[in-house]
């Protein structure tokens, strides 16, 4: 049977083996217990001429390049603070008041030679003695970590150990030798008994006045 379309309409005729059976199932149940439906490829006539691009290989990550202490990120030396109350400044040490009052190029000279004085002897002597004195610091570090790793913990820890022991041993020597020995000194003392008759007491009395 034939329908009557619009003019402006092309009618295309297509052939039953373009045609695709499809399953239209409306029942409620779950998707994941049913098999897939392998759907055939479209017709050639349908078929869209682009061709599918290829998926890109996944790059690789880029490593973050670490930053590198520049002069506008200067490294911290003394993250924990140990040695703030070093930092002394001119006005700290050189004050001068209102009147009376110096000529200011002498005072400007005096501040720059503050400066000076102690940043480059500050440099002199670390560039001397920083690295020796490092050293001997490494040294005496790894000496008080080694006697502490190998002499001081085991001690102690040995000592926790065979204390109990000792104390055990100790309170049998006490009970069996000490402390009988402690009660018979005691019994034979509680049988002293001292009395002062009043002749004594007189006597006593008159030595004391004299």
């Amino acid at each position: 049977m034939w329908k009557r379309f619009h003019p402006a309409v092309r009618m295309m005729m297509v052939s039953d083996d373009c045609l695709v059976e499809c399953r239209i199932d409306d029942s409620d149940e779950d998707v994941g217990g049913e098999d897939q439906i392998n759907t055939p490829p479209p017709p050639p006539e349908f078929a869209s001429k682009v061709s599918t691009p290829s998926p890109k290989p996944p790059s690789p990550p880029t490593a973050t390049p670490t930053r590198t202490p520049t002069p506008t990120h200067p490294v911290s030396r003394d993250p924990y603070g140990i040695n703030q109350h070093l930092k002394v400044e001119v006005s700290d040490v050189l004050a001068e008041p209102v009147t009376p009052r110096s000529i200011d190029q002498v005072w400007f000279y005096s501040v720059v030679g503050f400066e000076s004085a102690r940043i480059w002897t500050y440099r002199c002597l670390s560039l001397l003695l920083a690295v020796p004195f490092a050293l001997l610091c490494g040294v005496f570090l790894a000496v008080l970590a080694c006697l502490h790793v190998w002499f001081v913990v085991p001690c102690i820890q040995l000592s926790n150990t065979f204390l109990p022991c000792l104390r055990s041993v100790c309170i049998c020597a006490l009970n069996v030798f000490v402390s009988p020995f402690c009660t018979s000194v005691a019994l034979c003392c509680s049988q002293i008994a001292i009395s002062l008759s009043n002749k004594d007491w007189h006597k006593m009395r008159g030595e004391e006045a004299v």
